[in-house]
């Protein structure tokens, strides 16, 4: 690595196109399991000038209100009325269904059983209750992987957040514009935004903020000067508190100039396109799955926050500075087909060691992942905005395993020198 570098990060506003799809496809899932624990969804949105569309593929035991859901979201957000709202759902493929309630071991349904529940048809799913509530775990082995995918999860020590900083910074400036346009504390400012931070790190930690760029919808009428100057003092300044700006940080506010026009009036919407703003800023890998609209059987979603729940408790648990955890899917089976764990040079054992302790603390199926992090409840819609790893009461943003990690990481080291 150079002694040194800049990284950068971005964030978006609830009001931003593609965010309000995000935002209303987690609606739907939540409202699906609502009602419906074990409701299979896959869900898109597309939001245009006039027009939003819904579609995927659901099956539950009951059908929300979807054009209910998208105004109301809508409006939560700070938008008018004037569009039209389009669904188009169907049931889950019967390949698909059987594929997934056959996963155990790797065996695969046969073809007749994995097809044999059609469009519309009923069909015996499996009823999670992960959270304290009435689920058997031991039920649950029977789900296979939703979809095969590579999911990555990291973690850091550099914030409390253990991400980095540019991504913590980035997204406190579009939750402070937020703010401030609900609170009043700025006047005329619209829904849609964005902004960037980019970090300059030298011998791997954060030195200076080298550039600050922040963008906000705003009335026709709003003084530019006036706006710029209200950005600084309420958003800019207490959100870059951990490192302040020097004399040579740049600041770029509405660098394009005027900002009238903005969200799926003026820019198509689609979800699953922000997926740098949703997980690490792209300052680590990743495998190209969306998250929101996605229920916990979709290996996109679930595997994504049990490997970032795994890198944040093993940093936390001292065991590595820095660590990136990667976990690989194949559909319809269950346990996971590769496993890694990257501590870049900081871990306090061997990599091996960690893997084999992650594998004991943790059930890496997509049951076992439903059921630690509570995924069967009707919880996404409000952890969709700002990052997902920014919300300290998301269950994967506990550290509640820290301990039982460090203990399994002294273990599987003392076995190590026996079995050579």
């Amino acid at each position: 690595m150079k002694d040194k570098y800049i990284l950068t990060a971005e964030s978006v506003t609830e009001g931003h196109p593609d965010k309000l799809c995000d935002t209303i496809a987690d609606s739907v899932l939540d409202a699906c399991l609502k009602h419906d624990p074990a409701a299979r969804v896959a869900c898109e949105v597309m939001a245009t000038a006039g027009k939003i569309i819904v579609a995927g593929e659901i099956t539950a035991r009951e059908l929300p209100d979807i054009p209910a859901i998208v105004c109301r979201t809508v409006r939560e957000t700070g938008y008018g009325s004037d569009y039209e709202v389009e669904a188009v759902t169907h049931d889950q493929s019967g390949d698909i269904a059987g594929a997934v309630d056959g996963g155990n071991t790797g065996t695969q349904p046969k073809p007749s059983e994995a097809g044999s529940a059609g469009r519309g048809e009923a069909r015996e799913r499996t009823q999670f209750s992960p959270s304290g509530g009435n689920g058997d775990k031991r039920t649950l082995r029977r789900l296979g992987a939703g979809d095969q995918g590579i999911m990555y999860g990291y973690a850091c020590n550099e914030t409390a957040e253990l991400l980095p900083l540019p991504v913590v910074m980035a997204h406190r400036l579009t939750l402070l514009l937020t703010n401030s346009r609900r609170t009043g504390i700025i006047q005329g400012l619209g829904p849609d935004g964005k902004a960037q931070v980019s970090v300059e790190y030298q011998n791997g930690r954060p030195h200076r903020i080298a550039a600050v760029v922040v963008s906000c919808q705003h009335d026709a009428d709003k003084d530019m000067d006036e706006l710029r100057r209200e950005i600084i003092r309420h958003v800019i300044v207490p959100a870059l508190r951990d490192l302040y700006p020097d004399p040579k940080t740049e600041v770029f506010i509405n660098p394009s100039g005027r900002f009238v026009l903005g969200g799926f009036e003026a820019d198509t919407g689609l979800t699953g396109r922000k997926l740098m703003s949703d997980t690490y800023g792209g300052l680590t890998p990743h495998g190209g799955g969306a998250l929101s609209g996605k229920d916990g059987s979709k290996v996109d979603r679930s595997g994504a926050y049990m490997a970032r729940y795994i890198a944040k408790n093993l940093v936390a648990a001292g065991q590595a500075e820095r660590c990136t955890v990667s976990l690989a899917y194949a559909i319809g089976r269950a346990e996971p087909v590769a496993v890694d764990i990257d501590a870049h040079q900081t871990g306090k054992y061997p990599e091996a060691v960690l893997e084999r302790a992650v594998r004991a603390v943790f059930d890496l199926t997509p049951a076992g992942m439903i059921f630690a992090l509570g995924l069967d409840r009707p919880i996404f819609a409000r952890f969709c905005n700002y990052g997902h790893f920014t919300h300290q009461d998301a269950p994967w943003e506990q550290t509640d395993q820290a301990t039982a990690l460090a203990e399994a990481c002294g273990r599987e080291a003392g076995r190590i020198p026996h079995e050579r």
